[in-house]
This record gives C-alpha cells, structure tokens and sequence, in this order.
C-alpha cells in the first residue's frame, strides 16, 4: 500500500529516534536532532530547558490559549546477555515521532490564534524531568497541556484509543529505624533494630484505607545487621512501594504509612525517621478536554476505535504539570497498537501504523482549540 509522505516522514523519525536511546538527562543527541527538526518546521525553539529539554514555539496572529503538546524522550537502561545497554522500551521514541509530526502538520497550516507549545521533557522515567523543565518556566504561560502514551495489547489494540488514561499516584517512603547495639550475650542492653523492622513491616501490612480507591502499600527493602553476627544491630533500612488512584487517597496512605513505621518500632523501644523520596501524583483531566479527546478519535479512528477511560496503577510525571499549576488543564491519550509483551520489557514491539493515528488525534484537538 503506497504511503503518504507523512506517513513515510513519521516512521523515519521514529527510525532516527530508535536508533540513538539515551537514558534520562544525558539526552543529547536526541535532543539536538529533534530541535533541528522542530526548528525547520518553523518553530522559535529553546534548548536545555530543565537540562535536555526543548521548548518550541509557534504563535498564531489573533491572541487565545497556549497549549502544550509533550512529549517524554528518555530511554531505559537493561541488562541484555549480560551487559548494560539503553533501549527505547517505553515508547518514548514514539510519543517524540508523534507530537513533532503532529507539530509539522499544524505549522503548515498555521494556527490562527493563541500559541502552540511543543514541550519534548527528559527523565520520565526518573520520575521528575517534568520538574525540573517546570522549574525553568516551561509551562508557565501554559493554559492546555496534551499528552500520549502507547499502550500494551491488553488495554488497546490497533485503531483503537482511550480518551483518558488514568495513571495512579506513585510514591517511594524510605524509612531509617535506630535501636541500641549490645553484645549478643546482653541482648537486654540493647534495642534490636531488626526486632524493630519486623514490627514496623507487620503494621505497615495492617494499613487499610477505603477499600472503593484501589491502594497499596508494601515494603520493598529491608536491610539490617552487619559482619558482626553476635551483635545486636542498632540500624535497619527499609523502604516502602505506596500506590493509590486518588492524590487524596494518596495523602492518607503517606500518613498512615510513617505512624505504622514509627509506632511500630516504639512496640521494642526503637525510633523511626521516614522521608518520601520521590513519586508522581495521579491523573487530573479537565472534563471538556476529554470531550475533546472523545471527538478526536472518533474523527480519526471512528466511533468503533474509542475505549472507555483506562485506569492503570502505573505512574506517569506528566502530572506534575497539573501538581505545580493546578489551573492547567490537562488531557492524556493512550493509544493502542498492538504493543507486546508489555512496557518496559526490551523486547517491546507495536504496530508502528498506529502512530500516524496518533499524531493525527493531537493535531485535530490542537486545531480545534487553536483555529
């Protein structure tokens, strides 16, 4: 079947994207190709923004909304026949094809009011290059941001689309239990910082909260002890997985989880301090744009090709945007291609036909808010 060049030009810039995988915030050549490319379509575009990033540009000439298109650019690192190598097993490469294209065929067009933003963000997978290009003023005059995702076989096939993908709040609690080191003989003179962990992970186990919000709560590693083994060991190390639907469902885990570590260890006599290291909150959409979205993959897919929304308990730090400025309003398609045996496996292939559809969805609701 003969191709468009538009479909030609969206799989050579996957093609070029596959080829050069870089893991989080070393994203340099992915980086300057894909400014060369979005300069040339016309775009005003600055680099380095949140350190790799890029921000292009393209106003229209009556004034109206900004809206951002973003696209994530990190690859991941894996461990294949026993050596490190970096593979683009998110589909991260394919988001970049997508939006760029997506950004090509709009400045051919023109937009005639308000300003596009085509933000392509480092570290997604680091869980905060969105933060930092926020901290660099990325989004600041933003009132719209998109985004997209592609999607395992077992939520969406080929031609097929949901018109929100609803990523649950993900965050890491890290937890250091202090007790009182003895001899093993005089265990009575000291505080076993292990008895300490195993109680701690026993009430930890015992958090409920209510049971409608899909949560979890689990501890991930737990490290005590040392060389010395007639030594009552006064250090543990633990740290726990917490995951829940709702940022609010989220704030009550957090709290619940640091009262069952420190209680916990009180029961033998030790003390906790816990931190939350990192994470990225749940999905938050603006209604009206998953209308949009709906009317997007109908236009494009039609009405067979549109799902329900999805729910996934996976993560996403496209939603820090939304966490730092609570006014944007945000949309997030997943997009089905057959994609097997699943994300973040490196073995990872889609059907690569779905991406034209994609690009095609961002653009129909980029023009429908810009035209």
């Amino acid at each position: 079947m003969h191709m468009s060049e538009k479909e030609t030009r969206i799989l050579a810039t996957y093609d070029a994207l596959h080829a050069m995988p870089e893991v989080g915030f070393a994203e340099h050549r992915t980086s300057a190709w894909l400014a060369d490319q979005i300069k040339s379509a016309g775009f005003s575009v600055t680099t380095g923004v949140g350190g790799t990033g890029i921000v292009a540009t393209l106003k229209g000439k009556e004034p109206g909304p900004t809206v951002a298109l973003r696209a994530d650019m990190d690859a991941l690192a894996h461990i294949v026949n026993g050596e490190e190598v970096c593979v683009h097993s998110c589909g991260h490469d394919a988001h970049s094809s997508m939006v760029l294209t997506a950004a090509q065929e709009l400045a051919k067009t023109g937009i005639r009011r308000g300003t596009l933003k085509i933000l392509f963000q480092p570290a997604e997978e680091k869980l905060f290059g969105a933060s930092r290009m926020i901290e660099d003023g990325a989004i600041d005059d933003v009132d719209i941001i998109l985004g997209i995702h592609l999607r395992p076989i077992q939520e969406a096939k080929t031609g097929q689309a949901t018109p929100a993908l609803y990523h649950g709040s993900s965050y890491i609690m890290e937890a250091t239990i202090t007790g009182q080191t003895a001899h093993g003989a005089r265990p009575h003179l000291g505080i076993n910082a292990i008895d300490a962990a195993a109680a701690a992970v026993n009430a930890v186990n015992a958090i409920h909260i209510n049971p409608v919000i899909p949560s979890t709560c689990k501890v991930t590693k737990l490290i005590a002890g040392g060389a010395t083994l007639n030594q009552i060991p006064d250090k543990a190390v633990m740290a726990l997985d917490c995951r829940a639907q709702q940022n609010d469902a989220m704030k009550i885990l957090l709290e619940k989880a640091e009262k069952a570590i420190k209680a916990g260890a009180s029961t033998v006599g030790a003390t906790a301090e816990t931190v939350v290291t990192g994470g990225v909150p749940g999905a938050e959409y603006d209604p009206e744009i998953i209308d949009l979205a709906r009317e997007a993959i109908r236009a494009i897919l039609g009405e067979q090709g549109l799902l329900d929304p999805v729910v996934t308990p996976g993560g996403e730090d496209f939603h820090n945007f939304v966490k730092a400025k609570p006014s944007l309003k945000a949309g997030y398609i997943g997009l089905g291609c057959n994609l097997t045996p699943g994300l973040h496996d490196p073995t990872m292939k889609f059907d690569r036909s779905a991406m034209i559809k994609g690009a095609d969805i961002l653009a129909y609701m980029v023009g429908k808010l810009l035209q």
